[in-house]
This record gives C-alpha cells, sequence and structure tokens, in this order.
C-alpha cells in the first residue's frame, strides 16, 4: 500500500459517543498508514483540548470553536500531503459539514455504538459522573448528538473488531483513491 499520485493526504474525521471506539480504530488506521509509508498525525479531542483549545468550555459555542481550530490544523497538514485523522466528538452537524467544505479531501466515519455499550467502556466513570448530575453539558447524557446524515465509512464498533473497523477504513481510503495497494 502507497500514498496515491495525487500527492495530498486526506483527513479522516472520526466521530462518535465518548466510549464508542473513535481513537482505538483511529490508532489502528495510522499504524496501517505508517506501515504504508505515508505521512499520518493523529488530532486526538483530549489531546487538542489540553494544548491547541485550553481554555474552551463545553458549551456549543466551545466546541464549535474546538472543532473549527481541529479542522484547521487538519486542512494545512492535508494540503502538504499529511493524512489527518482527528478523533474527537465533534458531535454538531453542521460544523463536521464545515469541516468538510474547508477540507476537500475529507472522509467522515462514524463510530456507531449504542449509549448503553458506550457507558459500560467508560473506563473514566464520565457518564456515571454526567448521569448523577456532576458533569454538565455531556454529550449523549443531557447534550446532543447529531449522528452523521452520510459518513462515507459507518464502524459498528459493538459487532466489528476494531481491526476490522480499522480496516473499512482503509479499504475506503483505497476505493477513493487516497491509497493504492
Amino acid at each position: 500500500m502507497k500514498q496515491s499520485n495525487r500527492e495530498r493526504g486526506a483527513v479522516i474525521w472520526f466521530t462518535g459517543l465518548s466510549g464508542s471506539g473513535k481513537t482505538t480504530v483511529a490508532h489502528l488506521v495510522e499504524d496501517k498508514l505508517l506501515e504504508a509509508g505515508v505521512p499520518v498525525e493523529i488530532l486526538d479531542g483530549d489531546v487538542v483540548r489540553e494544548n491547541l483549545s485550553k481554555g474552551l468550555g463545553f458549551s456549543k459555542e466551545d466546541r464549535d470553536t474546538n472543532i473549527r481550530r481541529i479542522a484547521f490544523v487538519a486542512h494545512l497538514l492535508q494540503r502538504n500531503g499529511v493524512f489527518v485523522i482527528t478523533a474527537a466528538i465533534s458531535p454538531y452537524q453542521a460544523v463536521r459539514e464545515e469541516a468538510r467544505t474547508m477540507i476537500k479531501d475529507f472522509v467522515e466515519v462514524y463510530a456507531d455504538a449504542p449509549l448503553e455499550v458506550c457507558e459500560e467502556r467508560d473506563t473514566k466513570g464520565l457518564y456515571a459522573k454526567a448521569r448523577a448530575g456532576e458533569i454538565k453539558g455531556f454529550t449523549g447524557v443531557d447534550d446532543p448528538y447529531e449522528a452523521p446524515a452520510g459518513p462515507e465509512v459507518t464502524c459498528h464498533t459493538d459487532q466489528e473488531s476494531p481491526e476490522e473497523s480499522a480496516q473499512k477504513v482503509i479499504d475506503k481510503l483505497v476505493e477513493s483513491k487516497y491509497l493504492e495497494l
């Protein structure tokens, strides 16, 4: 597998609830891209919040600002030939569409898992804290998550192994001519 002759990367935009498997699958996709010798960067939501969006809260406006910042950095990297993998909840459809408009080579990946499964996977106890009222505005509990209308890839992470989900993403990159086998 190698980067296509198009000489530009793509942005692989993972979206889904906390605990849906975004980061796990994103890292497996990263490994496959690195094995193929293509330049790749991961913009993980938690890491970006700590370094690029420090000081932002979790209001809709702040969440949208965070996603716009991720999209801007992803766009800069992608236009220079880097494959960029984002793994951020990005709960609102409108701002994801803004990112899609900014980034021409955009592959949206929906990490789809039922809320109950995400809660079971929650090692940090965030859902329990949200349900107890200790965290306000938590996506999926008291703040909405707007599932993508037409993602390029849907990974049913409660039914597929992380490796199967990652392979679906790689297959889409090949099908879309971002990668050559």
